[in-house]
């Protein structure tokens, strides 16, 4: 069986394969164990405060859209609570960045109000669901939102853990001063909600003699990069098709150490900002986190591990121009969980190889729609499957080639009735999650690091976005859009 599933994956990085996984990665510290005394302090649960915060954040957005806003959903009353539990949940059609990114980091709040109350993993997933039942139910007088009761808390985990982790990298018990003021203020911005604890208990000014790392020092690499980014170049919008882009990569932990491992010891993130013009600034994020895992090999030649893994996949455009009309790619799965291979190959002295392979079923995701236009959305809302294939071929830290290969099948299943007339169409009540449609996208990429001196590198990439939809009562289309980056990669 073991041979078996070595030549499977030798086969599958040999086709296809993608990044966010760091090809070489220059590690920020040396690794060591969370201090006993640590965990211990910071593992005390406090639940009334934790679902104190959670309550407190939606009487506090909801106040903000109230009376500052003036927002019209904000206007609540026993009416508009009665209907909500009477009616049920519909299908909602709020814009992209709206229901696939921020319900989530909204969840991501409710997620991190218990999590730095002493409550793990899965415990703080209960928490970020009673938020969003909360919101949904109660703090509108729109009907709840299927989609958002979904992404809210599942999103809300991945991006909760994150940076809950990545708060704990920065926040250091021992210092005094500004040194001090300057990390608390650092990891508040991280993870708002853990910052404020700290501020509630006291431990955002109380020096300690450990640091108060949970996770102790874990291995981390951190690239950063700057550089060009080019979209649908063509000569008509070469002015517009061309401008400047940031990437971030963060991988966390070791991915080839699976053994005795907690929720999200290991995760790789890659957020990519524009500065393009009439472009979203959040133009992708991916998030791979290990839930549990377990190795198969692990020898002088090979490793191979198999486990379960969540991910969230967010990939946003908009149209460039009146010139090419047509939006790119926009597609997103924030609640997404399958099985993954990791693979590595020890060749011939300063070379390696290394992948992965993993299949997903999608719990929700979105994709470009031709056709449906209602209120802020231009998109289907789907369920279905996805994979993701990842192969990375180095030598030394000098150089590096990484190819990508996602496929995301969405299938969208209660669409709208076909003799709809739109003139009479009400967004706020229309259940539909689209149009009754297929959808197979593939994001396809090289990546090229070189390196020019110490931690800096040269980083090329180029990707393809492909996108077949089949309708059932509009005509089938097929899009594609390239996309290139040169850009200056420094390794932290």
């Amino acid at each position: 069986m073991k041979k078996l599933l070595l030549t499977l994956l030798t086969f599958l990085i040999a086709v296809n394969v993608a990044y966010p996984q760091l090809a070489i990665r220059h590690r920020l510290a040396t690794p060591r164990p969370a201090d006993s005394l640590d965990i211990d302090y910071y593992s005390h649960k406090r639940g009334i405060q934790a679902g104190t915060m959670v309550f407190g954040i939606n009487m506090g957005v909801w106040a903000f859209d109230r009376y500052i806003r003036k927002a019209d959903f904000a206007y609540i009353n026993g009416r508009t609570i009665k209907d909500n539990l009477k009616h049920g949940f519909v299908w909602d059609n709020d814009a992209m960045g709206t229901n696939m990114f921020m319900h989530p980091y909204h969840g991501s709040l409710y997620f991190n109000s218990a999590r730095s109350n002493g409550y793990n993993f899965w415990q703080s997933g209960l928490f970020a669901f009673g938020g969003s039942f909360m919101w949904e139910m109660f703090m509108e007088n729109e009907y709840p939102s299927t989609n958002d009761i979904i992404a809210t808390p599942i999103g809300g985990m991945a991006l909760g853990e994150v940076t809950y982790r990545v708060s704990d990298l920065i926040l250091d018990d021992r210092k005094t001063g500004w040194s001090r003021f300057g990390l608390e203020f650092a990891g508040f911005l991280v993870s708002p909600m853990r910052g404020l604890t700290r501020i509630i208990n006291g431990d955002a000014w109380k020096r300690r003699s450990t640091s108060g790392k949970q996770f102790g020092v874990p291995d981390v690499s951190v690239d950063v990069s700057l550089g060009i980014r080019t979209l649908e170049l063509k000569d008509e919008i070469l002015d517009k098709g061309v401008g400047m882009a940031s990437e971030i990569n963060i991988e966390y932990g070791d991915r080839f150490d699976a053994e005795d491992t907690k929720p999200y010891d290991y995760f790789s993130i890659q957020a990519n900002l524009n500065w393009q013009k009439d472009q979203p600034v959040l133009g992708q994020i991916n998030i791979i986190g290990r839930l549990v895992a377990k190795e198969l090999v692990n020898n002088k030649k090979h490793y191979l591990s198999l486990g379960l893994y969540q991910h969230f996949d967010y990939y946003d455009s908009d149209t460039i121009s009146a010139v090419s009309a047509k939006v790119p790619y926009k597609f997103c799965t924030p609640a997404s969980v399958g099985g993954g291979l990791i693979y590595k190959r020890n060749l011939k002295r300063n070379w390696g190889i290394d992948g992965y392979a993993y299949l997903n079923a999608i719990l929700l995701g979105g994709a470009l729609s031709d056709y449906y236009q209602v209120d802020e959305r231009i998109y289907n809302l789907a369920s279905g499957y996805s994979s993701k294939l990842n192969f990375n071929f180095t030598y030394k830290d000098r150089l590096a080639i990484s190819t990508i290969y996602e496929v995301y099948h969405m299938f969208t299943w209660k669409g709208y009735p076909q003799d709809i007339n739109w003139d009479e169409v009400e967004p706020k009540t229309l259940n539909a999650q689209g149009d009754r449609s297929r959808a197979i996208l593939h994001a396809v990429g090289l990546r090229l690091d070189l390196k020019l001196r110490k931690q800096l590198y040269l980083t090329g990439t180029f990707m393809n976005y492909t996108r077949d939809t089949k309708y059932r009562y509009h005509a089938n289309v097929f899009s594609n859009t390239s996309e290139g980056r040169i850009m200056l990669t420094y390794k932290y």
